[in-house]
């Protein structure tokens, strides 16, 4: 397997913190894109839920660091950034759950159309955290279904429980803490077109008392109510010969800190994690 990780010791996740801890995007890319940033015009997060695109079409794909900060300054013009305080670089905090055998990453792994992934997520400059099921049908389409909590679950609660019922198998229900992942997100929303775009960057995963961090990675992902090639984004990725991508940042973790499992159908991805944290050292 390719190594585009460094493993560094950590908290088991048993035993970790169910508060975020604080995270840095290393220099000079953190302290540019915050300049960069600071030059698109701001949505609220109130305004960011008239498009919230909860059944929706989701296309992702892979860019280097150098790639976000040349590309924010040309999508100021199509874009508002959210902004919750003058803040507008997120912390995000997902806890995921799976069954102990590990099948919906195995659903995943496998190919088949049908697949999901559940979920914990807090937001944490908003305040916000919900429970979640994100669900992918045999169409392509994405369906997130969601309970607020009060804070990260560690556990499942009744209400959590009762969203499991309604949405997931019956043998795919007892699901229980796997995998840790923090990043920072920055969130656009278009201004004529009604889309999200999420840009995901200080990308780690803890398991199992093992850390694994992705420099130079970060994670586009363009929300919409259905392909539109015409998307301004759609447009720079294809200009710039930028190819869609289908990536897991939960398989990704998996199959870098999960002892056992396979991960031969997530080799091309490692591969493409290594080059870009090659790419950054050499920068």
């Amino acid at each position: 397997m390719a190594a585009p990780v460094q493993l560094l010791p950590t908290t088991p996740l048993a035993t970790a913190p169910p508060v975020p801890y604080p995270l840095t995007v290393r220099e000079p890319i953190g302290a540019r894109c915050a300049r960069l940033l600071a030059d698109l015009d701001p949505a609220t997060l109130a305004e960011l839920e008239t498009v919230s695109l909860l059944n929706r079409v989701d296309t992702k794909f892979l860019l280097a660091t150098s790639q976000l900060a040349a590309l924010l300054p040309d999508l100021a013009r199509e874009y508002r950034v959210l902004d919750i305080d003058g803040r507008r670089l997120h912390q995000y905090r997902t806890l995921y759950f799976d069954t102990p055998g590990f099948d919906l990453y195995r659903r995943h792994h496998a190919g088949q159309a049908a697949r999901y992934k559940v979920r914990s997520r807090a937001y944490v400059d908003s305040g916000l955290a919900f429970f979640e099921i994100k669900a992918k049908n045999e169409r392509g389409r994405t369906v997130k279904h969601r309970v607020n909590t009060d804070t990260l679950l560690t556990e499942l609660t009744p209400t959590a429980e009762a969203l499991l019922a309604e949405h997931a198998p019956a043998s795919e229900r007892p699901v229980e803490p796997k995998l840790r992942n923090d990043f920072l997100r920055i969130t656009l929303v278009g201004k004529t077109c009604a889309e999200r775009l999420t840009l995901d960057l200080g990308i780690q995963f803890e398991c199992d008392g093992r850390t694994a961090i992705l420099p130079g990675a970060v994670i586009a992902e363009l929300k919409q109510s259905g392909v539109d090639e015409q998307s301004p984004f759609m447009r720079r990725m294809r200009a710039a010969g930028c190819a869609p991508t289908s990536v897991s940042k939960y398989c990704i973790g998996v199959a870098l800190l999960v002892r056992g499992v396979e991960h031969d159908a997530f080799e091309s991805k490692l591969r493409a994690f290594e080059q870009l944290a090659l790419g950054e050292a050499i920068a």
